[in-house]
């Protein structure tokens, strides 16, 4: 059963005792037919039992008496029946007799002094039910402040629950790379292979097209840039349809991309000395054909 704010209020004043009568009497009757507000009840007695442990009684002083009763104006013989201590207390008499009316006690005071003297007492009794109830709440604020800032100070059965949040960050998705072609020719004629190369895995991607293989005969791809001190082997291309190649990946990008490429025809299986040995029968340089695109991450 879900209780509402009232239900939750009255358990904790109930544990509080701060209920009347009537409203402690409903409490209970709650308590008995329903198990789970009883539970309720007593996580409540459990949390205040507590911080009422952590709270000593404060016991006011005589002089604070002695004010209400000089505040209020009261005769000494209007004290002395307002307070009577147990060594003052009237014994009782040894024949029955009718009660004496209100207005006409031995104390001889009006009924307008009777209710000024039952206004102190009660006036004494709420003074001390409000210093135990400031008491009280200003133990609650501390342990609550405690639990935010220090609570390792505090015993086990107060400390907060320590809860974890487990936050998901989302990282971009990594960008489309840039793809780079260079049309390799001889003259402005048609094409005789075509280079595609991946800026992000720099690896290179030859396509025959119109060059045809010459028996005993290879032919081989070079990298020319005038930041290298001699043209690099790329490898041999054009024995069958797509040669797909990294080696590309151990150059800067900025080489990659601003070199020129060159074909030559070497010994089959290419130069054996690593340096061109034959003509140049192709070349090209590489332009941009598809460029980076930023991911857009999924919603």
């Amino acid at each position: 059963m879900a209780y509402n704010e009232d239900h939750i209020a009255l358990a904790a004043e109930y544990a509080l005792g701060t209920l009347d009568a009537d409203e402690r009497a409903q409490v209970q009757a709650t308590i008995s037919a329903d198990a789970n507000y009883a539970a309720l009840v007593e996580a409540w007695e459990l949390k205040l039992g507590a911080l009422n442990q952590m709270v000593g009684l404060v016991e006011p002083s005589p002089q604070v008496w002695e004010r209400i009763k000089a505040a209020i104006g009261m005769s000494g013989e209007q004290q002395a029946f307002a307070l009577p201590t147990p060594a003052e207390a009237p014994k009782p008499a040894p024949t029955m007799a009718p009660p004496a009316p209100a207005n006409d006690s031995g104390s001889g005071l009006s009924p307008e002094s009777m209710r000024v003297v039952r206004f102190a007492k009660q006036t004494y009794v709420w003074k001390r039910v409000a210093a135990s109830a400031g008491a009280l709440a200003a133990s609650l604020l501390l342990v609550l402040g405690v639990q935010l800032y220090k609570p390792d100070v505090l015993p086990d059965a107060l400390r907060p629950p320590v809860r974890t949040q487990i936050v998901k960050v989302e990282t971009p998705p990594p960008a489309i790379p840039a793809q780079y072609v260079a049309v390799l020719q001889q003259d402005g004629n048609s094409p005789a292979f075509i280079l595609t190369v991946d800026a992000g895995s720099k690896s290179f991607t030859v396509r025959r097209v119109a060059a045809t293989p010459e028996p005993g005969k290879s032919y081989e791809l070079w990298l020319v840039s005038d930041k290298l001190q001699k043209p690099r082997s790329l490898g041999v291309i054009g024995g069958r349809d797509f040669t797909v190649n990294p080696s590309l990946a151990s150059y800067d990008s900025d080489i990659v991309s601003k070199a020129t490429y060159a074909v030559t025809i070497e010994p089959e299986g290419g130069s054996p000395t690593g340096v061109a040995t034959g003509p140049i029968v192709y070349t090209g340089k590489l332009v941009e054909s598809v460029p980076s695109v930023p991911m857009t991450p999924r919603r």
